[in-house]
């Protein structure tokens, strides 16, 4: 039966997420972070050497990345739902969003997540000035500007249809939300209107909500 390694508050959670979606059985095996450094276990290393989370077994096949991990459930399980027929925009649509959500929007919000704990970090008193300094000058002069320029993007992208790869419901839209629901959740990406009709839709349905009661707690930490 195929696997799911999963680790509380985390990526893996969008896998979940598209099996219930697809309908497919598996099972979940639980890891815990770090209550203090919130890094996965080292358990997670003899699944993968890199000791990440998500991966996914399934018979002789081990997949890491969330993104590789939906495309080869959708392909594989999907029988031609969830992705737009090749060859048409809404595919390339579909394609674009899948990568953007790792390569370009979750960067800068992991930076602001660091830049926030060097801000609050133990250090001796006469080196608290100097790297909240850093932190500060970090966060307003590169990644609050970055973000409020994707926040922008994405909201305006999501007017036209409410979906990102066209007006159905893709593997896109999985894939995409976990950096929208990290955005509002640290950093205040809720003002756009779009922004939050699209989580509306996403956590009224019932794989969404199938797959949170199995996974649990889903709050956002990078």
């Amino acid at each position: 039966m195929l696997t799911v390694h999963h680790l509380n508050n985390s990526r893996s959670q969008r896998v979940l997420w598209m099996l219930e979606e697809l309908g497919v059985d598996y099972e979940i095996a639980r890891y815990q972070r770090n209550p203090k450094t919130l890094l996965a276990p080292q358990e997670l290393r003899a699944i993968h050497p890199l000791g990440k989370s998500p991966v996914v077994t399934d018979g002789p096949h081990t997949l890491a990345e969330s993104g590789a991990i939906l495309e080869y459930l959708v392909e594989r399980y999907g029988e031609g739902r969830f992705v737009p027929p090749a060859g048409t925009p809404e595919h390339w649509r579909y394609r674009y969003w899948m990568h953007y959500s790792e390569g370009s929007a979750m960067p800068p919000l992991l930076l602001k997540l660091v830049a926030g704990r060097i801000a609050k970090a133990p250090v001796p008193f006469f080196m608290k000035f100097v790297t909240r300094k850093i932190a500060n000058s970090l966060q307003d002069g590169f990644i609050d500007p970055q973000l409020a320029l994707h926040f922008g993007y994405i909201a305006e992208e999501l007017k036209h249809t409410g979906w990102f790869a066209g007006k159905e419901f893709t593997a896109a839209d999985i894939q995409m939300s976990f950096p929208v629901e990290s955005a509002v959740a640290r950093a205040g990406a809720g003002e756009h209107p779009s922004i939050r009709a699209f989580l509306e839709r996403i956590h009224a349905r019932p794989a969404y909500q199938r797959a949170l009661a199995r996974g649990g707690d889903n709050t956002p930490l990078s």
